[in-house]
């Protein structure tokens, strides 16, 4: 948790509102493996970071709200009665549709000032749109006294997401966020909303992120066409998700589905199982097969589901051909972001230097490199 940042949140809300606010820390989330498993009922394997959105919030006197973005240097004053979206892409959505979910269940809360500030890099696949929902929901129960568990709260924020930015999102960026538990990792069941923490310790080795520095444009709306692809498949089904279908019964619709949809339902029903796989490696502290599962994570997600982009693949086949990487693969939506990989920790270093130069020298741009901690959940400062 970045202290410098709380502080900072702190000092400018006293200096503007006058006021001693309630302090949030809500972390983003890595996701060692489980990729797009998340809407369909599946598995996946995420894990909050010291990395986050830090929150200052109190009540308004003023007869009016409003909501402050320290990093975009940006305000929204707001009425509670008239709440509806804005454009889309505006930062503001992310607490106008948290407010207006809180409002969905009844919940009645007053007029309230709230600035927030971000150390998540901007498009890197790392949930920071989850942890503002999660930082604001929490912060209003506090200030508000509403009762709404920590269940409540990510329910809300997810159909904040889907409601207000548009992105029909699984619950997995919203769980780690707030469920986080320091040093693990959640194998978190998505129909059952429930998850199994594994305390992480890969000794020589550890995770590290190279951030492509891209986010291409098609994100967003090809990530609510895959998600209607698996949906309208396992209509074909008959069954509730993905997650209750095997490679043998996708076989038998084959024909009645086009030969990419039938290749994204096929890595989705295979992630699902990889998922599972990587827990059982984790807990034998087998970190060969879990490397073998995160590369091939990755190969589907680029050839089944085709949400990667070259900067991804080409950073996963630099760790490749270097064998102090045992895994490594793209992490989040697609189409930008970071790769995820599990390195040793002696040639760290050395593998994050050779990996910047050669991306620069392909790419004319600059990746960025970080090494996270894995840390507790959405909480008060």
């Amino acid at each position: 948790m970045n202290i410098a940042l709380i502080q900072q949140v702190k000092s400018q809300f006293l200096e503007l509102y006058k006021k001693e606010p309630i302090l949030v820390f809500s972390p983003g989330r890595i996701n060692i493996i489980g990729e797009h498993t998340d809407y369909n009922d599946g598995f996946v394997f995420p894990a909050a970071v010291d990395k986050g959105i830090a929150a200052a919030i109190s009540k308004s006197d003023s007869g009016k709200s409003t909501a402050h973005a320290l990093d975009f240097e940006s305000t929204v004053e707001f009425d509670l009665d008239k709440l509806k979206p804005s454009k889309e892409g505006s930062w503001e959505n992310y607490v106008f549709g948290v407010v207006a979910e809180i409002q969905n269940r009844n919940k009645v809360i007053g007029n309230f000032n709230i600035m927030f500030a971000g150390d998540i890099p901007a498009g890197s696949g790392m949930s920071s749109s989850a942890a503002l929902e999660n930082s604001v929901v929490f912060g209003l129960n506090e200030l508000f006294n509403l009762g709404l568990s920590k269940h409540d709260m990510i329910l809300i924020s997810q159909k904040a997401e889907h409601n207000y930015v548009g992105v029909n999102c699984g619950i997995m960026d919203q769980y780690a966020s707030m469920f986080g538990i320091e040093n693990n990792a959640l194998l978190l069941d998505c129909r059952t909303v429930k998850s199994k923490p594994y305390e992480i310790d890969f000794k020589d080795h550890q995770l590290m992120l190279i951030n492509t520095n891209v986010k291409h444009s098609l994100s967003d709306s090809a990530y609510n066409d895959r998600r209607s692809a698996c949906e309208n498949i396992a209509g074909l089904l008959n069954i509730k998700a993905l997650r209750d279908a095997t490679e043998s019964d996708l076989l038998a619709v084959k024909d009645e589905v086009t030969p990419e949809n039938y290749q994204k339902a096929l890595y989705v029903i295979q992630e699902n199982d990889r998922a599972v796989k990587a827990s059982k490696a984790i807990e034998e502290n087998d970190l060969e097969t879990l490397g073998q599962l995160i590369y091939a994570s990755h190969d589907g997600l680029s050839n089944q589901y085709k949400v990667s982009c070259d900067e991804l693949d080409f950073l996963v086949d630099l760790a490749k051909s270097n064998q102090e990487v045992l895994g490594a693969r793209m992490m989040g939506g697609g189409f930008g972001g970071c790769t995820i990989n599990l390195v040793s920790k002696a040639e760290a270093k050395a593998f994050a230097d050779t990996a910047s130069k050669a991306y620069r020298k392909q790419f004319n741009k600059d990746c960025s490199v970080y090494f996270v901690q894995l840390s507790q959940g959405t909480h008060l400062v």
